[in-house]
């Protein structure tokens, strides 16, 4: 494990016969003169091979509810230590990170934190899990895998907020240091990750088909639905008769609203009524769990027995408002076992956010 910050060789990459160095962590497969970066722009050829120039350094770190990733069925109520980097590996005209995620300038990381150093405040800060998320961790892969065994010597599990689009040999080392994700589902078209986002949606079909059969990481998975572009009816059908078949009824599907931002301020947000009928749309086509964000929507963001239809847990925004689990994450009415990981009680984190500053020798709060 490496306990410095600063810049880093990596090694998921190869020599071209015409002299350039191509990065193959994720399926863009940038390919590098000296000195040149990736499109993430933080991982980039120097010294004839690839380094990434992030590892230890963050745009900042926050205490937040696990809710906020969305996780609904990963340890609910408890709070989790959230971070990111400059940088991203896709293109998203609607990023709603954009100050991190498109940044070119380094001072946007703005505190660091070795891996050692971040477990220890995960643990201080009594937080049940550490997100990588704000920004991919695809491009900051090396360091957010150190971190992850940092936290796991000290009973921290780890969750990776991403949209997926990764290469096969890095997905299974980084994934194999992961407890649960979510998983970005921009959309349902090659046309929408082509025009939109600057990428492709074959690799991410893959990585949810990966994760949901050859892992053990618990899945969640969220789309923005944006108004005129991946809302029709016909994806939202095509969306969910294939979430179905290929990764089953009892993975979540989060339907979260869009606002303006980014390059894309010409859309209006996302109605209600629009998350309303792509839940409807995924109920009747065999999901269990289907939830609403970014919306106040009581029933949709609560979670339902799919056996005998009784209130398990209540939400309103991040506030759990009702626990119906018995200890083991049994439905108390039916007895169904529901899928996911949970304690015998609810996590009293409530909704709050709370930025931390660790360069400062964790001392808390800023």
């Amino acid at each position: 494990m490496n306990t410095d910050t600063g810049t880093l060789p990596t090694r998921h990459w190869s020599r071209l016969e015409d002299g350039r160095v191509q990065c193959e962590v994720c399926p863009r497969r940038c390919r590098l003169h000296e000195g040149q970066r990736g499109l993430c722009f933080v991982r980039g050829r120097d010294r004839d091979g690839i380094e990434l120039y992030t590892y230890g350094r963050s745009s900042g770190f926050c205490v937040d509810p696990i809710e906020k990733k969305p996780l609904n069925h990963f340890l609910p109520g408890s709070a989790v230590l959230s971070f990111g980097t400059a940088g991203c590996n896709l293109a998203c005209k609607f990023c709603q990170n954009w100050d991190m995620s498109k940044s070119r300038e380094m001072d946007t990381l703005a505190d660091a934190a070795s891996p050692l150093e971040l477990a220890a405040a995960a643990s201080r800060l009594e937080c049940a899990s550490v997100a990588f998320t704000y920004n991919d961790p695809t491009v900051f892969m090396e360091y957010a895998i150190d971190v992850a065994e940092a936290c796991h010597e000290v009973g921290v599990r780890t969750v990776a907020v991403t949209a997926g689009y990764m290469c096969a040999e890095p997905r299974s080392e980084f994934f194999r240091c992961i407890d649960a994700a979510n998983v970005d589902l921009k959309a349902f078209t090659e046309r929408f990750y082509r025009s939109v986002c600057g990428s492709e949606l074959a690799p991410v079909l893959d990585t949810l088909r990966y994760l949901r059969h050859e892992t053990g990481v618990w899945l969640e998975v969220t789309t923005l639905l944006i108004p005129g572009e991946n809302d029709s009816e016909a994806e939202l059908e095509s969306l969910t008769q294939w979430f179905a078949r290929e990764l089953g009824a009892d993975v979540p599907l989060h339907f979260s609203a869009f606002h303006p931002d980014w390059r894309m301020r010409d859309r209006p947000p996302t109605p209600p009524a629009t998350l309303r009928r792509a839940r409807e749309v995924a109920l009747r086509n065999g999901l269990h769990f289907v939830y609403t964000g970014n919306v106040h929507d009581v029933a949709g963001g609560s979670t339902w027995c799919p056996g005998c239809g009784r209130l398990l847990i209540e939400r309103d925004w991040f506030e759990l408002t009702h626990w119906g689990l018995a200890p083991g994450g049994i439905c108390a009415g039916c007895g169904l076992k529901l899928p996911g990981l949970f304690s015998d009680q609810p996590g009293g984190w409530g909704g709050g956010r709370v930025p931390v500053r660790l360069q400062r020798g964790l001392r808390g709060p800023a």
